[in-house]
């Protein structure tokens, strides 16, 4: 059975964007809110929001296209987001 895959972007409370990958994406969201099991860069940055995310088929396709959007500029993730 294929799981659904996710990858995301979050705005942190001071400014700064993350994006991961995920099969479970309020759960993930409420990890990097409320526990230890949220990245170390969140954990530091809390609250954060979900601001944009995608769907995928296939954990390697999703991050694939995780990679693609770390390695865009500041300017090209906020044009991505709507911002």
């Amino acid at each position: 059975m294929e799981s659904t895959w996710h990858i995301y972007i979050l705005r942190c409370a001071d400014g700064t964007l993350y994006t991961g990958v995920t099969t479970d994406l309020a759960r993930r969201v409420s990890e990097h809110n409320e526990s230890l099991k949220g990245a170390k860069y969140t954990r530091v940055r809390r609250p954060v929001l979900l601001v944009y995310s995608e769907v995928f088929e296939s954990r390697s396709t999703a991050c694939v296209r995780e990679a693609v959007i770390k390695k865009l500029s500041r300017d090209e993730k906020s044009r991505l987001i709507g911002d």
